[in-house]
């Protein structure tokens, strides 16, 4: 699940898209007098031309003042600015007397607009909040283990533990005040680290935390244990919510890469019911490398386990 976060239009943004409307709306319902005034010619070829620019100006009037993330579409109106300053150098070149001077009055005019666009289009990008520019992700899973809930609680509570059964994570290390520094495999093999706070410990209920500092990847969840219906043990929950680095395509690149965090976590709480109820992570002989996605080329049938040649 994708969440895309809002945040104010920047004024000069807003203001821009307001004059989109209004040139829009004139370009639409006067051509012809907008074609005159601005020195082009009399063809209805330079009526049509007019209200195309119009439909687009009506295109960035609405982007600019809808969007919940203006910041593109700022870009995009820039580069239609590029292309009209062209198109009016042309028609500069192409005129003389009078109408050469209307045409280079607009020209003059529309550089000032593209210089404005500009300058609207990297002011909103240099203050876009990453936090919300950011695709945040959002994950759950669950697993339920034939064991006592204060048990279960405890072993994962010792963060140190949790390499034992998360494949992606190198090491956790305990810093003290509920801080802890933690390591991981991300994809293609590059490392990620990150500094983590405890939020809510109620014993044997829930652990809540969220990264702190430049984490590489914005991270924040909780884990919640509850006894299983029927006397079966527990249920642990993971509820995550993530940042993946390249936002949207940074998560597909890693889903292909077997890196998917949805995926680890899944596969995580598995073997974690493993080490909890026989006490070890059960590998299949067929299977060495586990289920990570990027290795299934690897498995092969299995065989049984040769205990060695008898005479």
């Amino acid at each position: 699940m994708v969440e895309e976060h809002e945040y104010p239009i920047p004024p000069l943004v807003r203001a821009l898209g307001w004059t989109s409307l209004g040139l829009g709306v004139a370009q639409l319902a006067a051509p012809g007098a907008i074609s005159r005034l601005a020195g082009v010619d009399d063809s209805p070829k330079a009526f049509g031309a007019v209200a195309l620019v119009g439909v687009r100006e009506l295109f960035h009037a609405a982007t600019l003042l809808g969007s919940r993330d203006p910041v593109p579409w700022v870009w995009a109106r820039v580069a239609g600015d590029a292309l009209d300053l062209t198109l009016l150098g042309r028609a500069i070149a192409d005129r003389t007397g009078w109408r050469r001077g209307r045409v280079a009055a607009v020209a003059a005019a529309a550089a000032v607009v593209t210089a404005a666009d500009l300058c609207a289009a990297i002011r909103a990008s240099r203050h876009r909040p990453e936090e919300r520019s950011a695709r945040w992700m959002n994950l759950h899973a669950a697993v339920t283990i034939n064991r006592p809930r204060e048990d279960v609680y405890r072993y994962w509570r010792d963060f140190e533990n949790l390499p034992s059964f998360m494949t992606h994570l190198e090491s956790v290390r305990t810093i003290g005040d509920g801080r802890s520094h933690w390591k991981a495999k991300g994809p293609v093999k590059k490392a990620i680290e990150w500094e983590a706070v405890i939020v809510e410990d109620r014993s044997g209920e829930v652990i809540t935390w969220r990264s702190t500092g430049k984490a590489t990847v914005d991270n924040s969840g909780s884990v919640r244990f509850t006894d299983a219906p029927g006397g079966r043990g527990t249920e642990v929950r993971v509820n995550l919510r993530y940042a993946p680095p390249g936002g949207k395509v940074g998560a597909a690149f890693a889903r292909l890469l077997g890196e998917h965090p949805e995926q680890q976590v899944r596969d995580d709480l598995r073997r974690f019911k493993q080490v909890m109820e026989i006490g070890e992570v059960v590998r299949s002989e067929g299977s060495p490398e586990g289920t990570r996605a990027l290795r299934q080329a690897r498995q092969r049938p299995a065989q049984p386990v040769m205990s060695g040649s008898t005479s």
